[in-house]
């Protein structure tokens, strides 16, 4: 209600004798209520017929979420719109790509034409519908328009072909550019589009060869190695950044921080924690996020809280990142009491929070609360459960030795279990010595992955804590005979914000001779230490005598 008020005394007539009043007032819009009453402002001042007023009016609606109420207002619009609002409008429409596109159609029906700012947002559009047909007969209207050698419209075009899996035709359309147009923004929307399939082998290739690159171009490939799962090589590429003294923007930092939560590797996180705060830089809620996310998977569970807590606007994924933090520390019920915070603070919460929340209850034991929100998911949220609610919920009862509940839940699924689900099942059936359960869950797992080493080791566990020595026996000739090899172990070690790997019986490593004597070394003073504390010990049951 005060909130409210405060905007009734915006609206005063005496604010808006003048049209950058009005431009002001929507910067202030920050609800519905706020957007519907500047519409009828706008309605009883006349200004509803001025193509201006009703395109800032639409981009508004769109930045708060309410692209439909813009769409109905685009709608009745009584004069016809110019190019500029129907770009506008297309761009509001992101979330409803179909709209977009036969709106995008409708402009030149109305006798006006595309511009180089029509075609990038319809483009978006067909990659959300990747609507590659669609894309090619833009592409066509691009030229048709003249408007073939426009940079922008070409990084676009480069863009949609490559997230409609049509590489090749983006490449094709790149070599045929990049003698006539040498701009770094193509370059880089090539080498984004080789990362975003997955070859790095050409973006890097491609990226050895630009003669000019800038911020974009390095995180192109740092993003591409992290969404690899490549930590490693992504956080190599940001330090070689460094080098060049090339400052990292939001983007960078936000794919080095996720290469940085998969190592754990906290010395460069914190790094890039100060760096922020050194430089000054704008805080986004994804970054933030982001430096939740590694705080929390490095193991500074209370930074990572911190961070959180002094965020002032918060989104679903903030809340979500800090629930499953808690989750993967082992703090099932602090994670629900955040879930609980995320309620009264009026956050709908998501099908990932709801992943979050009964990976929590899992960690605990906690089957009544489990069974609880994956019944309110559907009931008050709305939220369709997917087949890893159904692997989160079957994990929860077969821990907690609820083995024929797992079984039912799986069969009344209306999902094919994969290998995640029938990995729990076989956990738990060695865990709770059900032989049966186990040789069941082996037989899909054997198709699902058959070279995983530990699955046949679990069973084989299994059946020798039973007695039955023979097909414990049986399984691991089954392994020898069809080449089935352990997976070896390996950790991880950061020094100096540098990640080593290390592979249980590889070689490999550049100090290994030096690390191989410093190990030796140090086994002999832990059995000095343990002679001598054996020795204290003897010492001590002697004197009790």
């Amino acid at each position: 209600m005060e909130s409210n008020s405060l905007f009734s005394s915006i609206l005063k007539p005496k604010r808006l004798t003048r049209i950058p009043h009005l431009f002001t007032l929507l910067k202030q819009c920050s609800n519905i209520i706020h957007i519907q009453q500047t519409h009828g402002l706008i309605i009883c001042t006349g200004l509803d017929h001025d193509n201006l007023i009703v395109t800032r009016f639409i981009d508004s609606c769109s930045s708060l979420g309410f692209s439909d109420y813009a769409f109905s207002v685009f709608t009745h619009h009584k004069p016809r719109p110019d190019i500029h609002l129907y770009n506008t409008m297309i761009k509001a429409l992101s979330d409803s790509p179909s709209k977009a596109i036969s709106l995008f159609n409708n402009i030149q029906a109305s006798g006006l034409r595309p511009n180089n700012y029509s075609f990038p947002f319809v483009l978006k559009a067909v990659v959300k519908l990747s609507a590659i047909e669609m894309g090619i007969q833009i592409h066509c209207q691009t030229i048709q328009t003249g408007l073939d050698l426009d940079v922008h419209l070409l990084t676009a075009l480069i863009r949609m072909y490559a997230s409609c899996a049509c590489i090749s035709d983006a490449r094709k359309l790149f070599d045929g550019l990049c003698n006539r147009i040498k701009h770094v923004t193509l370059w880089n929307a090539m080498v984004a589009a080789y990362a975003k399939v997955g070859d790095l082998n050409n973006a890097l290739a491609l990226f050895e060869c630009m003669t000019e690159r800038n911020v974009i171009s390095w995180t192109a490939l740092i993003s591409g190695y992290a969404q690899l799962d490549l930590p490693n090589e992504a956080i190599t590429i940001f330090r070689k950044m460094q080098l060049q003294n090339v400052k990292p923007d939001e983007i960078a930092m936000l794919a080095a921080l996720s290469a940085c939560a998969q190592l754990g590797a906290l010395e460069l996180g914190v790094w890039i924690h100060n760096y922020i705060n050194k430089h000054g830089l704008y805080t986004t809620v994804p970054l933030n996020n982001a430096l939740i996310d590694m705080y929390a998977k490095s193991g500074k569970i209370g930074k990572a809280l911190l961070v959180f807590e002094n965020m002032k606007i918060k989104s679903v994924v903030t809340w979500t990142t800090m629930i499953a933090g808690l989750a993967l520390h082992g703090l099932g019920r602090e994670a629900l009491d955040m879930f609980s915070r995320m309620e009264k603070a009026r956050m709908k919460p998501n099908e990932i929070t709801f992943i979050a929340i009964l990976s929590a209850c899992s960690h605990v034991g906690l089957v009544e609360l489990g069974r609880y929100y994956f019944n309110i998911m559907k009931s008050r949220y709305e939220i369709e459960p997917r087949i890893e609610h159904y692997g989160c919920m079957i994990d929860l009862l077969s821990r907690a030795g609820y083995l024929q509940e797992a079984q039912q839940l799986l069969i009344k699924m209306p999902f094919e279990a994969n290998a995640a689900i029938w990995g729990s099942l076989l956990a738990a059936s060695n865990i709770y010595g059900d032989a049966d359960l186990g040789e069941c869950a082996m037989h899909h797992l054997i198709k699902l992955e058959p070279n995983n080493s530990g699955n046949y080791a679990i069973l084989s566990n299994s059946y020798a804590s039973l007695g039955r020595w023979k097909e414990s026996g049986m399984l691991r000739k089954v392994m020898k005979d069809t080449g089935i090899k352990k997976m070896p172990g390996c950790s991880y070690v950061e020094v100096s914000n540098r990640v080593h790997e290390f592979i249980a019986g590889d070689m490999s490593h550049h100090d290994f001779d030096r690390i191989y004597q410093l190990q030796c070394k140090m086994i002999e003073q832990l059995k000095v230490a343990e002679h001598v504390q054996n020795e204290h010990f003897e010492l001590f049951e002697f004197d009790e005598r």
